[in-house]
This record gives structure tokens, sequence and C-alpha cells, in this order.
């Protein structure tokens, strides 16, 4: 009786082994391909290219959200010459002492609107109270 119960802890242990065995070829030949893609894809684009695109889609979950992420990013990079973040870090790096607003209402571009979009509201106050 003792050999068998020694024989069939031995096979439970063989058996153990080879799952184990087969367990870490399985993770070396994923480990292989993926550096093999890695290799093989790293000179399609820039490294941090699809950085953005790929948060977005691990945080969203929705791939139109993050083609429309990484277009939106795209068309912006070609429009201005810069990336969204130069183009926020130049907004952001702007005098403080500077007021937007009040340029604005200054401007002559601002008062030549303001004037006609009055003249045309008193021509059609004045054209239905008659």
């Amino acid at each position: 009786m003792k050999i068998r119960l020694f024989n069939q802890k031995l096979i439970a242990t063989l058996s153990c082994i080879l799952k184990c065995l087969r367990f870490i070829r399985m993770i070396h030949k994923k480990i292989i391909l993926g550096l093999f893609l890695l290799v093989a894809l790293g000179a399609c684009a820039a490294p941090t290219a699809m950085l953005g695109p790929v948060y977005t889609l691990t945080a969203t979950g929705s791939v139109t959200h993050t083609s429309l992420s990484y277009a939106s990013s795209e068309l912006i990079s070609k429009h201005t010459g810069k990336t969204p973040i130069e183009n926020i870090i130049e907004i952001t790096s702007s005098d403080p002492d500077e007021n937007i607003h009040k340029k604005t209402l200054e401007s002559n571009d601002f008062q030549m609107l303001l004037k006609s979009r009055i003249t045309k509201t008193k021509s059609i106050l004045n054209s239905s109270n008659q």
C-alpha cells in the first residue's frame, strides 16, 4: 500500500510539474511575441503618438471616443502646427496682467459689431411697432 500511495503522489507531482512547465512555456511564447511586435512595429510611429488615445480607450472603453480624441488632436496639430500641449503651455504662459476681455471690449471690431447690432435691433423694433 505504501508503494501505491507513493506512486499516486509521484504521478500527482509529475502532473503538476508538467502543468507548470506548459504554463511557463505559454508565458515565454507571449513574451517573445510581444517583444517581436514591439521591435517590428516600434518604428511605425513616434512612441508617444498613441499614448493619449490609448489612455482614453482604457479610461472610457469606447473606441469612438478614442478615435474622436485622436482625430481632434491631429486636427489641432495640423491647423496650428503645434501639439495641443504646446498650445496649452503657450496660453498659460502668457502675461497674467494682460486682460483679454478689456482688449476685446475696447477693440474697433467689437464696437462696429455692437453698433450694427443696435441699429438692426432698432429697425426691427420700429417696424414691429408700426
